[in-house]
């Protein structure tokens, strides 16, 4: 088995594995009512702070701060072992893929809203 830290995965395997994550991650935040793409609210999803959140259901909410961590984890790993710019390109092709899933879900509502 070849274990070169360079070659332990290949840019589709960090595709399918950001991909999945961030899946969850959306639909975990969905179930929240968390505009996780405003300003600000992946920070307070991380320091637990359950205000970010449109509805009261702290095991989603837990599931979502766990999930957002992992994406953090796996994210920096990917740079570590890929760099910076293929790490970009691959986290921009899981948001191109999973955007007609997602739509405008995770955005920030309007200023009446």
């Amino acid at each position: 088995m070849n274990t070169h830290h360079e070659e332990r995965f290949t840019t589709a395997h960090w595709e399918e594995l950001l991909q999945s994550i961030d899946l969850e991650v959306a639909q975990m935040a969905i179930v929240c009512r968390v505009p996780l793409l405003a300003p600000g609210a992946a920070a307070r999803v991380l320091a637990r702070d359950s205000g970010v959140a449109g509805v009261d259901n702290p095991l989603a909410f837990a599931k979502l701060r766990n999930l957002l961590a992992m994406h953090y984890a796996v994210s920096c790993q990917m740079i570590d072992e890929v760099g910076g710019d293929a790490a970009a390109d691959i986290t921009q092709h899981v948001r191109e893929h999973l955007a007609p899933r997602i739509g405008h879900q995770l955005d920030a509502p309007p200023p009446d809203a």
